[in-house]
């Protein structure tokens, strides 16, 4: 479960290999939730059927950017970021999502290119 500024928000998906962090949510329609692609400083996307936003998460947990990125985009390379948190356009918004935000999902430690944990927000 993803949480924002400590309210669960929906559904997270992990891309825990180096082959799902490539393919992302290529070939989808859409997505439930969001995407944590650990490790990740820079996206695109080139080939997606829906746009996004994006957030770049540093390791304690705060988003230090975020985008709404249409199809057949690359973005800038963000050098502080951990990972990469990936969703539908319109899904920040709902949640409330900004930079500045702490987020936070199951398992592992920023560090450790799983999603930030509670406990890892805001050291």
């Amino acid at each position: 479960m993803l949480t924002v500024d400590g309210i669960e928000v929906g559904p997270l998906e992990v891309a825990s290999t180096r082959r799902a962090r490539g393919r992302g949510l290529l070939g989808r329609d859409g997505v439930a939730g969001a995407l944590w692609l650990p490790g990740v400083r820079s996206v695109h996307t080139v080939g997606m059927r829906f746009a996004l936003d994006v957030a770049w998460v540093d390791r304690s947990g705060r988003v230090l950017r975020t985008r709404r990125m249409a199809p057949r985009r690359a973005s800038a390379w963000v050098p502080r970021a951990v990972g990469v948190l990936e969703a539908e356009a319109g899904a920040f918004a709902r949640w409330g999502l900004a930079e500045g935000s702490a987020v936070a999902g199951p398992g592992g430690t920023a560090r450790r290119g799983s999603p930030p944990t509670r406990r890892s927000v805001g050291r």
